[in-house]
């Protein structure tokens, strides 16, 4: 049987994606159309971007399952047109991509490297940083990447400490969770990563009160959404000299306009939102083996809990 999937997306990603997913389908030996455009009521499955201009589900009455290109949700799991079971994006690139990027910012600020990148002026002054065993690093959410990020960071030395709202099991990384475990988590977050979902109990979660439970010139790395941090209090927190310095790469509007004090701050790190990308191949590799498990009555990958937005 051949089944029509629907690719609900730009078309720039469109042009990314088309031979990437039609080489995973015949792959995973499916019969499939893939393309643009096809009447709701024909389409077996949506490949889908929360940006698209498929915003209301009800016309697609065969469809199977909804399959995010993306990891985040928030955009899409609260349609109430949306009844199909609703797959977010979990794949090898994703995950490399955000280890890659937080060990690597985590090193930065760990040892010191801006000084010296931005040279000493003359001045042989040393300050030699702890080693990774000495450093508490906290890592805010425990799904697949904030434990992969946490088993990475582990694997270089740190002294890591996970959070979750709740229990996670992460070896050789102190797992705490809850609103105690919160507080316990960010006490030692010299460098703290923000990997959460964003949800209604996690926007704003680091605010004035929390960001003031975190050693005096902690670092905060946010790769995972802008909605996250209270952007007025991680300022003052910032002029303060409460946080060191934030490196932020998701924000609450992006591109990050060119007004907002974030770029103008200098102990605040801009990146554009490239800390984990879908990659076409390898995600393509997901979407089709979710495909092939529709067609053969299999339990769909990564599906999203609905109560918990994610």
């Amino acid at each position: 049987m051949t089944v029509n999937i629907l690719f609900a997306a730009k078309a720039d990603s469109w042009a990314a994606y088309e031979t990437p997913l039609k080489t995973a389908l015949a792959e995973k030996g499916v019969s499939a159309n893939l393309a643009r455009d096809f009447a709701p009521d024909q389409v077996d499955y949506i490949v889908y971007a929360p940006n698209s201009t498929v915003q209301d589900f009800t016309p697609y009455t065969r469809c199977k399952a909804v399959l995010n290109l993306w990891a985040g949700v928030e955009n899409v799991v609260g349609n109430q047109t949306l009844t199909q079971p609703l797959a977010r994006m979990v794949d090898h690139g994703l995950t490399q991509g955000m280890i890659e990027w937080v060990t690597g910012h985590v090193l930065r600020h760990h040892l010191g490297m801006d000084s010296h990148i931005h040279g000493l002026n003359g001045a042989w002054t040393k300050e030699i940083p702890p080693l990774a065993e000495d450093r508490g690093v906290t890592v805010l959410g425990l799904g697949a990447l904030g434990s992969a990020c946490a088993r990475a960071l582990k694997g270089l030395g740190f002294d890591v400490t996970g959070w979750s709202r709740g229990p996670h099991d992460v070896e050789g990384v102190r797992c705490l969770h809850g609103a105690d475990g919160l507080e316990q988590a960010l006490a030692t977050a010299e460098i703290a990563v923000l990997l959460l979902p964003l949800t209604a109990a996690t926007e704003d979660l680091m605010n004035a009160e929390r960001l003031a439970l975190m050693p005096r010139g902690a670092v905060i790395l946010n790769p995972g959404r802008g909605a996250l941090i209270d952007d007025a209090a991680l300022l003052s927190a910032l002029d303060s000299g409460q946080i060191g310095h934030a490196t932020l790469d998701v924000f609450r509007i992006e591109p990050l306009p060119a007004d907002h004090d974030f770029w103008a701050h200098p102990s605040v790190t801009v990146t554009p939102h490239i800390a984990s990308e879908t990659r076409p191949s390898s995600a393509s590799r997901v979407i089709a083996e979710n495909v092939r498990r529709g067609e053969a009555s299999e339990p769909f990958l990564h599906l999203v809990d609905r109560g918990l937005g994610y």
